[in-house]
């Protein structure tokens, strides 16, 4: 998958049509893996492959969800239960039938993208939501699923031997949106890796803590 030489942060928004393109490829990659590779550890996390996805199309639902109120809560999280299924697994409100195998994971983590995608568009700009990282707006969730998807993805990909290398410009709104101090001269995906804690970068060691800002632009 080849991407731009694109530098630095984009100050274009972060779009429903961004988060749709990138859902749409992370399941072109994700449907390459066979079906006994879902058990084994995603990447650097403690969680399996299978559960990474869920926990991906748990955001995905979550980010959805919040935006669904006509007047959505502003200190707290539309209160669905979520719940591990074993000690140190991902806490979701999402879980897939493992009986529907790969493909059924699969087809839950694009409904679940679908959902944000479908609430981004209809959502006026105007509209308010909690999240743990600051109040946002519908940009601000569509960015949030977008670098849930490309970080996960490449979760994913690391621990399955896969090729995960998304379009420059997606990963470069992302930072503008919900990254805007990290460095501005540097290739935008690796940049990307590095503000969530995945990769170092020349000159600075890998992060063992980090944040967005999900707060509306100005």
């Amino acid at each position: 998958m080849s991407r731009s030489a694109e530098i630095g942060p984009s100050s274009s928004p972060v779009t429903a049509d961004d988060l749709d393109l990138a859902v749409q490829l992370a399941l072109a990659v994700l449907r390459k893996a066979p079906p006994a590779a879902w058990d084994g550890k995603a990447g650097s996390l403690e969680w399996d492959r299978w559960e990474t996805v869920e926990h991906l199309s748990d955001d995905l639902f979550a980010y959805a969800a919040q935006l669904g109120p006509r007047t959505p809560p502003m200190d707290s999280e539309v209160p669905f239960v979520w719940e591990s299924r074993r000690p140190g697994g991902p806490a979701n409100a999402i879980h897939a039938d493992r009986k529907a195998g790969p493909v059924g994971l699969l087809q839950v983590l694009e409904a679940s993208g679908a959902l944000l995608v479908a609430m981004v568009r209809t959502t006026p700009p105007q509209v308010r939501a909690h999240h743990v990282f600051g109040i946002s707006d519908p940009e601000g969730f569509a960015a949030m699923g977008l670098v849930e998807t490309l970080v996960h993805t490449h979760d994913l990909a690391q621990g399955l031997g896969l090729d995960w290398n998304p379009p420059a410009d997606l990963c470069s709104r992302v930072l503008a949106r919900l990254f805007p101090n990290t460095p501005g001269a540097t290739d935008s995906w690796p940049t990307l890796l590095w503000a969530t804690g995945r990769a170092e970068l020349p000159g600075r060691p890998r992060l063992t803590t980090w944040r967005w800002d999900g707060t509306p632009r100005a």
